[in-house]
Order: structure tokens, then C-alpha cells, then sequence
């Protein structure tokens, strides 16, 4: 189990465009927004015991040391961009009968 060392807060600024912000240590986000909590049901369980802050989606995995919170906007929107993706299908090549 890798350790996190990465906080990342992605939200979306005025003009649209998506923002992050890297922490070395969460007690840094605690000035900004309320903990609630603490994630205790991650199926990754390095982000176990991680907290749990008010108005923000996480704690969730972005490689091996990097725990990220995103705004409930950029969550949706990002969710919805992701489940629109299509990936390209190989067809099966049929075998003809003789």
C-alpha cells in the first residue's frame, strides 16, 4: 500500500476553466473547508482514513500518491465527460463456411 502525499483540490474557476491546487498535507485544506469525516469504505485502502471534507467529492485516487477532492460541479461534469467517452470496438472477423 503506497502512501499519498498529494492533496489535490480541482474546482472550477470564473472563467470556466478547471483549477488544481496541490497540498502537501491535508491540515493545509482544513483552513479552507470543514472536515466531516473520515473515509472509512474506499475500496483503495491507502485513502482510507483519509478525511472527509464539506463541499467537496473525495477522497479518490489519482495514481499512486496523489488523493484528490473535486467541487461537486467539476465532479458532475467530469463524471458526465467520462461516461459520453466511446471506445472503439475491434469487430470479429466471421468465419465463412464452406
Amino acid at each position: 500500500m503506497s502512501k499519498k502525499t498529494v492533496f489535490r483540490i480541482v474546482t472550477r474557476g470564473a472563467d470556466g476553466e478547471i483549477k488544481t491546487r496541490d497540498f502537501d498535507k491535508p491540515e493545509k485544506i482544513m483552513k479552507m473547508h470543514t472536515q466531516i469525516g473520515i473515509d472509512d469504505c474506499s475500496t483503495d485502502l491507502a485513502l482510507r482514513g483519509m478525511p472527509v471534507f464539506r463541499g467537496l467529492v473525495g477522497p479518490i485516487p489519482e495514481g499512486k500518491e496523489i488523493v484528490r477532492y473535486e467541487s461537486p460541479e467539476v465532479f458532475e461534469s467530469l463524471t458526465k465527460d467520462w461516461a459520453m467517452m466511446t471506445t472503439k470496438r475491434k469487430s470479429r472477423k466471421r468465419s465463412t463456411s464452406s
